[in-house]
């Protein structure tokens, strides 16, 4: 194997432990689905022999994966994996701000976590000026505060106020 066809080999391998996990919880949920009277197996025995079927597969996919892969290409494709996420890590901050916004909106509200959801994500991608730290606060009071006036006060709708 080539070191050009390792990280195709790696990624390969890593599909298949994604695809095993879910087949997997799958395979576990298709268990707890009620059976009926008139279902001797039950509802979930198809999707249990599908899933059950597939984890085999996976399971021997992974096997024949891990022996072609050579011993020292982990390292290097792991090391090529770091560089591809240290030059996207602003993208993984802007995934992380917005998970966290859309966990603590419905506890404190549209206005209050959008509000620091703007503020925080411009202020960190912006450049560290103290002008464009005051038009990201301007913009993010508009679009939290002014955007929940609007849609209350104007078209009646209204957004989560948290708790």
């Amino acid at each position: 194997m080539t070191i050009k066809e390792e990280p195709g080999e790696v990624a390969r391998l890593l599909s298949y432990v994604v695809l095993l996990a879910v087949s997997f919880g799958l395979f576990l949920e298709a268990h707890t689905i009620p059976t009926s009277r008139f279902e001797i197996l039950g509802a979930g025995a198809f999707p249990m022999l599908v899933h059950g079927t597939l984890i085999t597969l996976l399971v021997i996919a992974i096997a024949g994966s891990v022996r072609r892969i050579p011993g020292d290409a982990y390292g290097r494709v792991s090391a090529q994996i770091m560089d591809w996420i240290r030059a996207r890590r602003l993208v993984f901050a802007v995934f992380s701000f917005l998970a966290i916004y859309l966990w603590f909106m419905p506890v404190v509200g549209y206005p209050i976590a959008t509000f620091a959801f703007l503020a925080v994500l411009q202020i960190t991608l912006a450049p560290k000026t103290r002008k464009s730290a005051a038009i990201a606060i301007t913009l993010a009071l508009i679009f939290s505060f002014g955007l929940n006036w609007l849609f209350a006060e104007v078209f009646n709708v209204f957004l989560p106020r948290g708790l």
